[in-house]
């Protein structure tokens, strides 16, 4: 049996990764997250995702490891988790009745062979009252998201429209994930 694991302890990552009804290990480790902010935002991603495939491998050098991460760019600029609650407040003013974009790359290692890929999808939210941020920065839930907010839980009533993979803007593009493991050489049971 091949092992696979997940370089990250985000429980929307592992939830996705669920999914497949593979068994698999979570193991994350504290990388480096910062970054050149010259880099267009895929090549941003990428290579913080292969930062975390690559140091979890490190220690697993028989085993398949997913790394991943993701973030929101409006206007060119990055947004990453907000520092504390005025900080997402400020955020969530900015992508309030806007388009944005959000971007999340993979990094699959395995002992032969590796690759890196991004999804990038286009969100588009509802004009926010102040009310409405407010309300959802005291629930706590964007704090630790970048853009300050996440789709698939109270955050989803902020957000009109997407353009792209819903599971990416979650944080892992689940079908392209299992696509690449496959052409790496992870045995799937389908």
């Amino acid at each position: 049996m091949q092992n696979l694991i997940l370089a990250s302890s985000s429980p929307r990552r592992k939830e996705l990764l669920e999914i497949l009804r593979i068994p698999f290990a979570i193991s994350s480790s504290d990388v480096d997250e910062s970054f050149n902010p010259e880099l267009p935002p895929e090549e941003v991603v990428m290579e913080l995702a292969d930062r975390k495939a690559q140091a979890v491998f490190q220690q697993n050098r028989d085993s398949f490891v997913i790394g991943a991460d993701t973030i929101v760019v409006k206007d060119n600029h990055i947004l990453g988790k907000p520092a504390n609650e005025a900080d997402a407040i400020e955020m969530l003013r900015n992508l309030s009745g806007c388009q944005h974009e959000v971007f999340t790359g993979v990094s699959i290692v395995s002992p032969t062979r590796s690759t890196k890929f991004y999804e990038k999808t286009d969100v588009w939210f509802w004009e926010l009252s102040d009310d409405e941020i407010r309300s959802y920065v005291k629930s706590g839930e964007p704090l630790d998201k970048a853009g300050a907010y996440g789709i698939q839980q109270f955050g989803s009533t902020l957000v009109k429209k997407i353009n792209g993979d819903y599971f990416a803007v979650v944080g892992l593009p689940i079908a392209r994930t299992v696509r690449e493991l496959k052409r790496l050489g992870y045995h799937l049971p389908y």
